[in-house]
């Protein structure tokens, strides 16, 4: 008669943290998506650094938002091969995958709002590199105690004796820095995660396996062919509504664009008509998952208005939609205004007949949103000039007509002295910024 030891192992707990495991949205543990249970699983976190950090940086500039939308379209959920993108692009519109496209997009919004806030972007580039360097630290440890744990088991059995019959495999265990009970040495404890080989669960009371029900199909499922289970319902090719959706949204961001023309600056009107035929796009996701389907060219033109937007939003407040060409021409220094604004257009401030007395510094500012600013300046003055232009071409004296350097971010300071053999007058102190366009700066012909 043989008999067997009795084993001492136990049910292992679910397998919280492994660092062999890929990245997966958690089913158990998440209260949104599953993103940050999925993260914390992976890399061995408490989940709730992830959830603060993702709601401290959703709150500060709309990047959590935008990480959590994203993973959530990208990362598959925990026991599936296919994500939540790879359903929308082929047009299986869920309300997983409409909840993941609305968060990234409003936190597209916030982001935009804030993008000029030079400081709460330094802080949100500080928090995710803190975040990010903690991940990879973590999971490098959790990997190592893996490793050693592996080591130690195999060692083990090389000189155990040839296990008993109902003996369950060997599990492995690691020694988690977070969540390990404390010893009185100071050290953390050795945490189970599952078995070395075999099952990754086993069948509880209830028939769940690691808190799960089992899938139908699945090692513990019950059989997918069993007569009691009822036929799964099959989608017969719904008509398709992309093209519909896609002339409304075209019709939204025209009728948005043309209420908002003549009464708000050029950014803010496209702005209007875009986030109009954003909101189209999104309605059309939503009905598309009950009635008819979309397909790719939908979601690109969402992504290409997300983008259009972004670009619109960005453009200067003072750029305008009216096409103005305006001229100033002070007669006196008197005259002289200290600043000269033009939105959108040609605006030429000539000073080519001012009287600048020797001594006297004559200061004054023009800024155009978008278009051209020529300035021309008298024969015998020094010229002390700031020239700022946000995306364009600028021209100074000196400098050859066809000179033509488009270029982002150009910034000029200088001091130009009259032409040899001409005796300096008074000083003309020129502030000079376009967003757009060019800025052209030349002298009198006498």
């Amino acid at each position: 008669m043989t008999s067997s030891k009795p084993s001492t192992h136990e049910a292992p707990p679910p397998a919280e943290a492994d660092a062999s495991l890929p990245l997966q949205r958690s089913r158990s543990g998440k209260l949104v998506g599953g993103v940050c249970a999925g993260l914390g699983r992976h890399f061995d976190l408490d989940p709730v650094i992830f959830r603060i950090t993702v709601g401290v940086l959703s709150v500060t500039g709309g990047v959590g938002l935008i990480f959590y939308g994203f993973a959530w379209l990208l990362v598959p959920l925990a026991g599936e091969e296919e994500n939540e993108a790879r359903r929308l692009l082929t047009g299986r519109v869920t309300g997983a995958s409409l909840s993941a496209v609305f968060m990234a997009l409003i936190g597209c919004g916030i982001f935009l709002s804030m993008l000029r806030s030079g400081s709460m972007l330094g802080f949100t580039m500080l928090l995710s590199l803190a975040v990010c360097g903690a991940a990879v630290w973590s999971r490098r440890r959790a990997a190592g105690s893996e490793a050693e744990s592996r080591i130690e088991t195999a060692a083990a059995q090389m000189v155990a004796e040839a296990p008993p019959e109902t003996k369950a495999p060997p599990r492995v265990e690691y020694q988690s820095w977070w969540k390990g009970p404390i010893v009185k040495d100071g050290s953390t404890g050795r945490v189970a995660l599952g078995y070395l080989w075999g099952p990754h669960g086993i069948p509880d009371e209830d028939g769940k396996v690691d808190g799960e029900v089992p899938r139908p199909g699945s090692q513990w499922g019950p059989d997918p062919s069993r007569a009691d289970r009822p036929a799964p319902s099959i989608r017969r090719s719904p008509l398709s509504i992309a093209g519909l959706v896609q002339l409304l949204a075209l019709l939204a961001a025209g009728l948005g664009t043309a209420l908002t023309w003549e009464s708000e600056p050029l950014g803010r009107s496209l702005a209007t008509g875009l986030v109009a035929a954003l909101a189209v796009f999104g309605l059309g996701l939503v009905v598309s998952s009950f009635l008819g389907r979309t397909g790719f060219g939908t979601v690109f033109l969402t992504i290409l208005t997300a983008c259009l937007l972004a670009g619109a939003v960005a453009l200067p407040d003072r750029i305008t939609t009216d096409w103005v060409r305006e001229t100033w021409k002070p007669a006196s220094v008197a005259a002289v205004q200290p600043h000269y604004e033009l939105g959108t257009g040609v605006g030429l401030l000539d000073l080519s007949a001012l009287p600048v007395p020797a001594g006297t510094t004559v200061a004054t500012r023009a800024e155009v949103g978008a278009g051209q600013l020529k300035v021309v300046v008298p024969k015998d003055v020094v010229v002390k000039l700031h020239a700022e232009v946000g995306l364009g071409d600028l021209q100074l004296p000196g400098q050859p007509a066809d000179d033509i350097d488009i270029a982002p971010d150009q910034v000029e300071t200088r001091t130009i002295a009259p032409p040899a053999g001409i005796a300096p007058a008074g000083t003309l102190d020129l502030s000079l910024e376009v967003g757009i366009g060019q800025v052209e700066v030349t002298r009198a012909a006498s």
